[in-house]
């Protein structure tokens, strides 16, 4: 029997780090690595990192190269999916124009492709995850920022030239705060960790008594006990500590993003009408618990009167989002 062509190599490359990992059919993560990125420096540099992180895989699992599939790469954007080119990303300012792809099919000789991580994870979820069995996919990732991904059918929406699926900068509030894409109300400017970090403080600023020049607050919030007492010092991570402490601020502001979350959620309903949501990132499963509250608002923001039949629910792949991801990119 023909045992070939078993196995993906997914390759997630980040500001500071590149991991990447072998995968199945099945899309188990068989084994994994990382090496440090380094962002800022030469090209050639930036290269080096993806080669180690991929010749570490094939020493630890030899058995991949009689396997492989191919090697995906989820890569910060903007990006060329259909070329393989990564353009000009924000967070990886070493590649200008650089081929990734080709250097990659040069170097290993394998197929290689390049996709973003919201498209990537998305397929992931679809083909192995959360979302097997619906065939049109929504999923979006809820983090320090929000990135999204559009399945139909099995195969990413990429748009015309690539850039679609950018539902973290759909803009809802057009006098909301800026995003850093440049835009006012935007999603991610809403309900992404930063911003949640961000209206918490404002929320501590307006609420508390601030000592002048020192930047501290009396501490009558479970928020400001876990930042020590500085308002500037409170994160994501601290208003969703605070919220399953039973803080009642750290809930009013995890409430409002949920309704924000509600007014994009009508949007992208009335515009798609995918079969299921999928939510993955840091803070997806904290959001998970308003899913009931975003639910119950949809009729105020959503013309589509079935979208009580469009389930939301938890991705598969956690941290390893990327690594699956990238792995989905090659399967036929």
């Amino acid at each position: 029997m023909d045992t070939a062509r078993t196995f993906a190599l997914g390759v997630d490359i980040g500001g500071t780090k590149v991991a990447a990992g072998l995968v199945d059919d099945g899309g188990r993560i068989l084994f994994q690595t990382r090496v440090a990125m380094p962002a800022r420096e030469s090209a050639a540099a930036g290269f080096g990192a993806v080669q180690s992180a991929i010749e570490a895989v094939f020493t630890a699992r030899p058995e991949a190269r009689s396997g492989l599939d191919g090697i995906g790469i989820c890569a910060p954007g903007p990006l060329d999916p259909a070329t393989g080119v990564i353009l000009n990303p924000p967070n990886v300012p070493c590649w200008r124009n650089f081929p990734l792809a080709a250097e990659v099919r040069r170097v290993f000789g394998f197929s290689a492709r390049v996709d973003n991580d919201g498209n990537a994870a998305a397929l992931a979820e679809a083909i192995w995850g959360a979302a097997v069995g619906y065939k049109n996919v929504f999923y979006a990732t809820l983090g320090t920022g929000i990135g999204t991904g559009i399945i139909f059918d099995s195969q990413i929406y990429h748009g015309r030239t690539g850039g679609a699926a950018e539902g973290g900068h759909v803009t809802i509030d057009y006098r909301g705060p800026r995003c850093g894409c440049g835009k006012r109300g935007c999603i991610e400017a809403l309900c992404s960790g930063t911003a949640i970090a961000r209206r918490a403080r404002e929320r501590l600023t307006e609420s508390h008594d601030v000592a002048p020049h020192s930047g501290e607050a009396k501490v009558d919030s479970l928020m400001l006990g876990l930042a020590g007492g500085k308002i500037d010092a409170v994160s994501a991570e601290i208003v969703a500590e605070a919220f399953r402490q039973g803080d009642p601020l750290a809930a009013e502001v995890l409430r409002e993003a949920a309704d924000f979350l509600a007014v994009w959620a009508g949007n992208i309903i009335d515009l798609l009408e995918p079969d299921v949501f999928v939510f993955g990132g840091g803070l997806a499963e904290l959001m998970s618990g308003f899913f009931g509250r975003i639910q119950e608002q949809l009729p105020q923001w959503c013309v589509n009167q079935r979208f009580a039949e469009i389930p939301m629910v938890l991705a598969k792949y956690g941290s390893d989002a990327g690594i699956a991801g990238a792995a989905a990119l090659c399967r036929r």
